[in-house]
């Protein structure tokens, strides 16, 4: 069955004798994940197994489903990553007589056509939600939500700027706020308060400064610059993970800009009331690059980071090469575009 947000977490903290799975997918992967650790109380035994176990020994999610803990405490079982692979195995936690202990399945991006998503749609002992990148509006909301639970306040124009830097990316904005809270020997117990230069002086921003070659080449179509400043990251450590969040971060700023740009208003028009939030040796490359791709354009390219950066993570995945094909495709059709 579909579950809206408040309905789950209930759910979650307090699983229903009468739901034996949770499907938890969507392309907002750490929200999920966020939601996953709800499940059960925090002192529960925590089985952790993955979609490629599942899919060669199907009977064990059932069994483990139904086994009572050594402890005699709770127990619960997180598949992760997952996806249609584990389709046998859930079917068989659904037939199974017993299961008493609560099931959190982590999947991406799911097709409409998937066939996990359609069973724990319509099962009536599962609940399925998909989690979704925050949209403008909405990520400093959760910046402002998520910095209280590490003892932060923070002003509503400072949580946009902490949003846009990781790209509406709750996991990157978790580790942002806990490296301010670290910075500022903040708690729950002991309060502070994130000003403008904190984030100056250790935001994500500034430790990224040098990849902004690279972004202005993958955005603006210099395929041989991109492939240098490649191996030359590569050569010092920075691959994968850090050149999808770097480039989110310009394609998060351009869908926003771009939208101002197809309600009417001109191109310089939308750059002027940026003022200083534009980097001022960027701006013009931005300007050019707004003028170039369309909604649609940088939606893809940011849908398609984002797969890169399921892949990166995901066990036996493409690692950093599927992190340099995608940028390479940027790349080309940001060529395509001058």
């Amino acid at each position: 069955m579909k579950a809206n947000k408040s309905q789950l977490e209930r759910a979650l903290k307090s699983p229903p004798a009468d739901i034996r799975f949770f499907l938890l997918y969507g392309p907002d992967e750490s929200g999920s994940r966020a939601l996953m650790k709800m499940l059960g109380p925090a002192d529960a035994e925590r089985i952790e197994l993955s979609g490629a176990e599942l899919k060669n020994d199907p009977a064990r999610l059932a069994d483990e489903a139904a086994a009572i803990s050594l402890f005699g405490g709770p127990r619960v079982i997180i598949v992760e990553p997952a996806g249609d692979e584990t389709l046998p195995a859930v079917e068989a936690l659904i037939e199974a007589p017993a299961a008493g202990n609560p099931v959190a399945i982590v999947a991406g991006a799911l097709k409409p056509t998937s066939k996990l998503l359609k069973l724990a749609q319509t099962a009536p002992c599962a609940l399925a939600f998909a989690s979704y990148v925050p949209d403008a509006r909405d990520a400093p909301k959760l910046v402002m939500e998520l910095a209280r639970e590490q003892g932060l306040g923070v002003r509503p124009d400072l949580a946009r700027r902490i949003a846009d830097s990781a790209a509406g990316n709750r996991a990157v904005i978790a580790q942002e706020l806990a490296k301010f809270a670290l910075f500022l020997d903040a708690a729950p117990e002991r309060p502070k308060q994130i000003e403008a230069d904190t984030v100056d002086a250790v935001g994500a921003a500034n430790e990224e400064g040098d990849l902004s070659r690279l972004v202005e080449s993958a955005s603006g179509g210099d395929v041989k610059t991109l492939r240098s400043e490649l191996v030359r990251l590569s050569s010092e450590g920075i691959e994968g993970i850090p050149l999808i969040r770097a480039m989110l971060r310009r394609m998060t700023l351009l869908a926003k800009l771009r939208g101002e740009v197809e309600r009417g208003n001109s191109v310089d028009s939308v750059m002027a009331t940026q003022g200083k939030a534009i980097f001022w040796k960027e701006k013009d490359a931005v300007a050019a690059q707004l003028s170039r791709w369309s909604s649609d354009l940088i939606a893809k390219s940011m849908s398609r980071l984002l797969e890169a950066e399921r892949q990166v993570k995901a066990s036996g995945g493409l690692g950093p090469l599927a992190v340099d094909e995608e940028l390479f495709a940027i790349c080309r059709q940001a060529a395509r575009l001058r």
